[in-house]
């Protein structure tokens, strides 16, 4: 097969997607389509999506205001803290660097590589944000920190910090 067969898929997609820009400021909720087209710009020459960057030695996440098994109320503001990874916003990958994710009743993690869904329980925070106000009902929950890289792959349970909290009416 020729080189020049083998690019017509990747040019007919891509005018798809230029196609597809009518304009219209509605956001999809398909997040599979999303991850789809966060990963499409971060195609290497042969088709394959960039690795996963290394996570830095030492790095980590935490919550910074909040301790496991805590009394709180609702509404309830959450920080984020990231130590020896650079704290960058989504878009570009990068490595060394990513953003946060707080998945609410969902999970420990989000398995390393995966991309983390966004939805009511995978709130992402790809402008760099480092604290939330969220609102829970009465009862315990499990919050999870989880970092990903620029297009919003997982660095795993690597990248990752757990509390349960206990909301009080």
């Amino acid at each position: 097969m020729s080189n020049t067969i083998k690019w017509i898929p990747a040019i007919l997609l891509m005018g798809l997607g230029a196609c597809n820009n009518s304009g219209d400021k509605a956001t999809t909720t398909d997040t599979t389509t999303a991850a789809a087209k966060d990963t499409s710009m971060h195609m290497s020459m042969s088709g394959a999506v960039d690795p996963l960057p290394a996570v830095p030695a030492g790095a980590k996440v935490y919550f910074k205001n909040l301790k496991d098994g805590e009394s709180v109320t609702s509404p309830l503001k959450v920080e984020f803290g990231v130590d020896g990874i650079a704290l960058d916003t989504a878009g570009a990958l990068k490595p060394g660097s990513g953003h946060h994710h707080l998945l609410i009743d969902a999970g420990d993690s989000i398995p390393s590589g995966q991309v983390v869904p966004k939805d009511s329980t995978h709130l992402h925070f790809g402008k760099a944000q480092t604290e939330t106000t969220i609102a829970l009902t009465p009862g315990k929950h499990t919050l999870a920190l989880q970092y990903a890289d620029g297009i919003h792959r997982s660095y795993g349970s690597q990248l990752s910090a757990v509390v349960t909290v206990d909301v009080k009416k």
